[in-house]
């Protein structure tokens, strides 16, 4: 459990991230929608105004602090929930030090959530292959500011990047230097200020979802670089809240990871 005592006049959910670094946006609002936020030893639901003195009570317990999760490993595929904050390299080199490991695709530093890594030759050629050809289905759940200008979109667009910034830009109409992606979401729930998003990458580009969101006029809640930033500073969001949240693998009856096909992993909250 997290207490503290409010020392300024602010919102519920921006001082209590500055209490706890372990403590995310999204987690904090699960933790209010489900009631298990005390004021004044009384029960709240939502991001109530707080002033000097309020004694606070959240019943939340810290996930263990560790770079990733194995949550399916076999002679040929090991796949885990990488933890944000850490590079994709720095869990191939845990891997890669206890058993042959191979790299198979990469998530931003600050992006969560599932990889598969491959741990021989002929299961790197195939998962390699599945990315590549796109005959793999990938989603990521987003909490973006405000509310996606539809339900449910495949939305299109033109990404150009910038190497020297290590940024990429969005247009509606093809320019030079860009390629083509498509980015599918539907809305799981909306609320007052954020939105629940799940997304499904049509085509794999450099920061993609980030930079598509934030196009669309939603940026994703604590991204730094494409984000709302009075947003994520008004709110105490210094995380992004963006997960690779599932992929489901699907392989040609003669292919040597065929025992896979159709299998989905899924991330582990918490």
């Amino acid at each position: 459990m997290i207490t503290f005592i409010a020392d300024k006049n602010s919102k519920l959910v921006k001082l209590a991230l500055n209490v706890s670094a372990d403590l995310s946006y999204s987690a904090l609002n699960k933790l209010l929608r489900n009631k298990d936020v005390k004021v004044n030893g009384k029960r709240v639901k939502e991001d109530v105004p707080l002033k000097v003195g309020d004694m606070v009570e959240i019943y939340y317990t810290a996930p263990k602090s560790e770079k990733y999760k194995i949550i399916y490993q076999d002679e040929n595929i090991t796949v885990v929930d990488k933890k944000a904050g850490y590079l994709s390299e720095t869990v191939f080199e845990v891997l890669n030090g206890i058993q042959e490991t191979y790299f198979i695709h990469r998530l931003d530093r600050n992006t969560a959530g599932i990889m598969i890594f491959a741990n021989n030759r002929r299961a790197e050629k195939e998962l390699i292959e599945g990315f590549k050809n796109r005959t793999f289905i990938k989603y990521y759940m987003a909490e973006v500011v405000g509310r996606p200008p539809k339900n449910e979109d495949i939305a299109e667009g033109y990404l150009v990047k910038n190497a020297s910034k290590a940024t990429v830009k969005i247009f509606d109409k093809r320019v030079d230097g860009a390629v083509k992606i498509k980015t599918g979401y539907q809305i799981i729930n909306s609320g007052k200020e954020t939105s629940t998003l799940k997304v499904r990458l049509y085509t794999g580009k450099t920061h993609q979802i980030r930079a598509h969101m934030a196009y669309l006029g939603c940026p994703i809640v604590g991204d730094g670089k494409y984000g709302d930033n009075d947003f994520n500073k008004s709110h105490g969001a210094k995380n992004l809240q963006l997960f690779s949240d599932s992929l489901t693998l699907n392989f040609k009856e003669n292919d040597f990871l065929y025992y896979l096909n159709g299998k989905t992993f899924c991330r582990k909250e918490g």
